[in-house]
């Protein structure tokens, strides 16, 4: 009995290091956020305003590049907690739920309908707390259509996540996963 509760006792530790509660400010921040999104950054669907979108994001937080593409109907939690890089794109429909920070490398699509999921609760808590862990992909990546990445993932650079994949673990660099959970396909080699 003792070592399962020592093991139980050690589990939570490691959990409570990503336990968070969101401040006042951060409340504040959303439901300006919400309004500005509803207002000045969905309606502008528009390749005209690529960058009308991307100031709204800056203004909002976001460390993201004027060449980058996000599509007006990408939604995204907390513009605070995104980082994205050159020339990089958040297709169609993508659902970046950041409450942890996400940080999406250079010249890598997030293709439509994906989730990006940087938090979770503790399912041994009867409160089920928050945790929050963050989400990096780096350079090159494709996420095709539909796929779920988790909390807590890292996805190595040039990596291919198949369409409808869930990605629950890391990925190594130049790697071709699919399937729920991904699993290993082939190492990707670019011609």
């Amino acid at each position: 009995m003792f070592n399962v509760m020592s093991k139980m006792s050690k589990q939570q530790i490691k959990i409570s290091d990503y336990n968070f509660k969101f401040s006042l400010k951060n409340k504040m921040g959303r439901v300006l956020w919400i309004i500005f999104c509803l207002i000045l950054f969905r309606p502008f669907f528009s390749k005209f305003f690529r960058k009308w979108r991307i100031l709204l994001l800056k203004i909002f937080g976001a460390k993201i590049c004027w060449r980058s593409e996000v599509y007006s109907s990408v939604k995204i939690w907390a513009p605070w907690n995104l980082t994205l890089g050159y020339d990089s794109c958040l297709g169609p429909q993508v659902d970046c739920y950041n409450q942890g920070k996400i940080t999406i490398g250079d010249n890598t699509v997030i293709s439509q309908k994906t989730y990006l999921c940087a938090s979770s609760h503790d399912y041994t808590s009867n409160t089920h707390t928050l945790i929050l862990r963050p989400i990096t992909i780096h350079d090159q990546v494709w996420i095709a259509a539909d796929a779920f990445i988790g909390p807590g993932v890292t996805i190595g650079q040039g990596s291919v996540i198949g369409a409808r994949s869930a990605v629950f673990k890391d990925i190594d660099n130049w790697s071709v996963v699919g399937g729920n959970p991904a699993k290993f396909i082939k190492k990707r080699v670019i011609c």
